[in-house]
């Protein structure tokens, strides 16, 4: 009997630290945090978490380290050989070959990816490197842009839906709302993409060059590489994710690209520990990584 009731607590405790839907067999999501001002190594485990808690899909984190400006290290990239997905939320990394090589056997593999805000500038490499295309192509291969300019960060930025897409999967639950990222311009986009929100520039910082950089350019959208589904956003400051439409797009993209049904409602995307915003970096004085 004491066996018996000891078994029957050890189901009990792991029914309740096992999620549901999470099983062996669930899809495996890597995230890769490596930006400068953006905080991904706090928003990318908390989606994490949420993926997990809420979903049931397997995930592992990839951060920079020691310090998240380190441009040179990314320490859990070897994740990637097993993932389904991958969300990338880098910015201006020149990693050593053997930690690259876990990303570009990923994309060149046509596996679905998530991109977010200044992955369409991932790498920087020095004049001289054998990786220097990357620095202008990944960008533009895989998420259909590389870095061009902004509007400002001073400015915000207004999103909308785009009507002609507001019954795309991706929208369900995606209401309009203020986003706290200045707006990144990015037409025209490279190759075939359908964009699913639009965004305007508030306060643009680029008001005197309106006829080459637009304050209306696209803020989401979703694209193939190499035959695997590919969601992308310019959004990603850390106020963004206070807002539940931007929590919620994000999962809908990732649960898009994975080929998983998405609820008409979207899909739940509420933090499993209350999030609050923690401040961006600010360029000119964060600490300098290698």
């Amino acid at each position: 009997m004491q066996a018996v009731v000891a078994m029957v607590g050890l189901v009990a405790l792991m029914a309740v630290a096992t999620p549901p839907l999470m099983h062996a067999q669930s899809p495996h999501v890597v995230l890769v945090a490596g930006d400068d001002e953006y905080r991904s190594e706090i928003t990318l485990p908390m989606l994490a978490a949420i993926l997990e808690k809420r979903h049931g899909i397997r995930t592992s984190v990839a951060m920079s380290t020691p310090i998240p400006q380190t441009k040179n290290n990314i320490a859990g990239l070897d994740a990637l050989d097993t993932a389904d997905l991958m969300v990338l939320f880098t910015r201006f990394r020149a990693l050593p070959d053997d930690q690259l090589a876990h990303i570009t056997r990923y994309v060149a593999a046509g596996k679905p990816v998530v991109g977010l805000r200044t992955s369409t500038h991932a790498f920087l490499y020095p004049e001289g490197s054998p990786h220097v295309a990357l620095n202008d192509g990944f960008g533009r291969e895989v998420f259909g842009q590389k870095w061009i300019t902004h509007h400002g960060n001073k400015s915000t930025t207004s999103v909308t839906l785009n009507q002609e897409q507001r019954e795309h999967p991706i929208l369900r639950g995606v209401a309009p709302f203020p986003a706290r990222s200045w707006l990144y311009h990015v037409l025209p986009l490279h190759g075939p993409a359908t964009i699913l929100l639009e965004g305007d520039s508030l306060n643009s910082q680029q008001a005197a060059k309106a006829d080459q950089y637009p304050p209306h350019q696209p803020v989401a959208w979703t694209r193939e590489h190499k035959g695997g589904r590919v969601f992308f956003t310019t959004l990603g400051h850390p106020e963004d994710f206070s807002q539940e439409s931007m929590r919620r797009l994000v999962v809908n993209g990732i649960l898009w690209a994975l080929g998983k049904d998405i609820p008409a409602a979207g899909a739940d995307a509420t933090p499993v520990t209350p999030y609050v915003a923690p401040e961006s970096f600010d360029l000119s004085k964060v600490p300098k990584g290698d």
